[in-house]
């Protein structure tokens, strides 16, 4: 195997397992220990991952950003989750739909038909303003505490106010997925609002693009158990393709 294969494949395993072993890697590989430990020294200096004593993990979580700045990062690979999404779910006359704030769950918001018969409940001001806008007449927006880096309410308002809802779906987004830490964001009171987000909801659906593979993020608000059907735009990790298939999560790749 070419040394650019091993690493590649080292690098998706640390991403779907959050952090590998150098023993493993070994027999794996078929090479020896001291073979691993030049790959992952490599691979921690171009910022690929972090090497550990007796390992590896994933490299830090990438830096939380605006919304606005975040609106313009993979643009197409956000609009085509959001299409096969709202292709895979198909959301009947008088289906409620519970949509997270975030730049993909926005994406797939702007798609949804006004003549619908909709019923969709945000906590994005954002997200709440474009649908208005479109002609949609049953929108109802979360009180609570406004984050301006996410122009998302939070809080315990928000939280109070979707422990009296039951809704058939939730669309979810994360900052970060990983086999080992669910899905996770940076921000603790988002974390609390997205935990009860999915606590309301028949069918939790996560809409993720590729930048947030592999991510680990100060908070998980959900584990893999807790997500129906993941949504992103790239083939998952081994190890992340394993534990989905453990916990029965649906993948589509769009």
């Amino acid at each position: 195997m070419r040394i650019e294969d091993r690493h590649r494949q080292i690098v998706e395993q640390v991403r779907g397992a959050g952090r590998v072993l150098v023993a493993e890697l070994a027999e794996h590989f078929d090479v020896t220990p001291e073979t691993i430990r030049r790959d992952l020294a490599a691979l921690d200096r171009n910022g690929s991952l972090r090497k550990v004593h007796g390992g590896a993990i994933s490299a830090p979580a990438l830096p939380e950003t605006g919304v606005t700045q975040r609106e313009q990062v993979n643009i197409c690979a956000k609009q085509a989750i959001a299409r096969a999404a709202l292709e895979r779910l198909g959301p009947e006359p008088g289906t409620t739909l519970l949509v997270d704030a975030g730049t993909t769950t926005g994406a797939a918001a702007r798609l949804l038909p006004a003549e619908g018969d909709l019923t969709i409940i945000t906590n994005s001001v954002l997200t709440a303003a474009s649908l208005t806008a479109a002609g949609h007449t049953r929108v109802r927006i979360l009180g609570g505490q406004l984050r301006g880096l996410t122009q998302a309410a939070v809080g315990p308002e928000a939280v109070e106010a979707l422990s009296t809802l039951r809704v058939d779906v939730a669309l979810l987004g994360a900052n970060g997925v990983s086999a080992a830490h669910g899905l996770s964001t940076p921000d603790p009171d988002e974390a609390t609002v997205k935990r009860a987000m999915v606590r309301s909801a028949r069918q939790v659906v996560a809409l993720v693009d590729s930048t947030k593979i592999g991510q680990e993020h100060l908070v998980s608000f959900a584990t893999l158990d807790d997500v129906d059907l993941l949504v992103t735009d790239v083939e998952l990790p081994p190890a992340l393709t394993e534990q989905l298939a453990t916990t029965e999560t649906e993948v589509l790749v769009a």
